[in-house]
């Protein structure tokens, strides 16, 4: 599972697995490539580059506030691109308005940015203080807090098991369930706390570490929690589940969808959809294994440690 896509150090919001996705895709000279979640444009800019002057990027993005940056580091290469703030569950009426019947390359690079972790006001960070929102759009839907007031303490147990893989789902459920008789819960502060009291009794708070490999890390208490409430705010697995049914309706014959994902529920839909799609002659070929990150990288970026790329050839 993902952890939540970890926080990078200030000035190193790098792209995931940027050479894997640029071999998976090899996107050609004059190409419509497509990035559904673009970001801050560090996959998208070199996509950009490699399709050149006669080619076009299409960038989506659900959080609106990722798209100014994106704009101004695409706007240097010179080159043709178009933003929209849209969830790319999207795509199809996104191609119609452009014009474009399917496209040779569809990049999505699931969960949450950096960016959005280290800004303490979006709520995403279990070790920063700040409301309780985690929202993508914030210009819509129900906050983490909302949520967390309204789910039953079987709802939220079986949700923490479920997408989470939290082995002290009922213990935090309860707690949870138990902290808010007393009032709402509205910042990140009181809910790993809570996580905290409830799963490390005694003088045992505090003691998680993140490991020195590159492959391992100790989690905290309170991250499967995090990472389910931003799913299920977010509706991260619909949204995944209807990309992957649109996938070969936009992909060109011929074409490449390469998906990035950082949790073990979104790697199965993905798994799944394209091994079906390849069975039902949909997929020409699919990547036998999940590509992982180069261990330079998992030791330098943090984010990409429990990253696995999947790809899809269309017949």
């Amino acid at each position: 599972m993902r952890g939540g896509p970890r926080s990078t150090p200030p000035g190193q919001h790098r792209a995931v697995m940027l050479e894997e996705v640029l071999r998976a895709l090899n996107v050609q000279p004059g190409a419509v490539v497509v990035d559904a979640t673009v970001g801050w444009a560090g996959h998208a800019v070199e996509l950009l580059r490699r399709v050149g002057p006669g080619g076009q990027l299409l960038g989506l993005d659900l959080d609106a506030e990722n798209l100014p940056r994106a704009r101004e580091r695409l706007s240097e290469t010179g080159l043709l691109f178009h933003l929209y703030h849209s969830n790319f569950a999207a795509l199809p009426a996104i191609l119609a308005k452009q014009g474009i019947a399917a496209v040779p390359a569809v990049l999505a690079d699931l969960g949450m940015s950096s960016m959005q972790v280290d800004d303490a006001e979006r709520g995403f960070s279990y070790v920063r203080e700040g409301p309780l929102d985690m929202r993508m759009d914030r210009s819509r839907g129900r906050t983490a807090a909302q949520l967390l007031e309204a789910l039953s303490e079987q709802e939220l147990s079986r949700a923490l098991r479920e997408l989470g893989d939290e082995p002290e789902a009922e213990c935090i459920a309860a707690a949870l369930v138990a902290a808010r008789q007393q009032g709402p819960l509205e910042r990140t502060s009181e809910v790993t706390r809570i996580i905290q009291e409830a799963t490390q009794p005694g003088g045992a708070r505090g003691r998680w570490r993140l490991h020195p490999s590159p492959d391992r890390w100790n989690l905290h208490p309170a991250a499967r929690t995090f990472q389910v409430l931003r799913i299920l705010v977010n509706r991260e697995l619909a949204n995944l589940e209807q990309l992957l049914r649109v996938l070969p309706i936009v992909l060109a014959p011929g074409g490449v969808a390469a998906i990035i994902s950082f949790h073990s529920g979104e790697d199965r839909l993905v798994k799944a959809a394209f091994r079906d799609g390849l069975r039902a002659g949909v997929y020409r070929e699919v990547a036998e294994d999940p590509l992982r990150a180069s261990p330079e990288e998992r030791r330098d970026n943090p984010r990409s440690r429990s990253a696995k790329l999947r790809w899809a050839r269309r017949s």
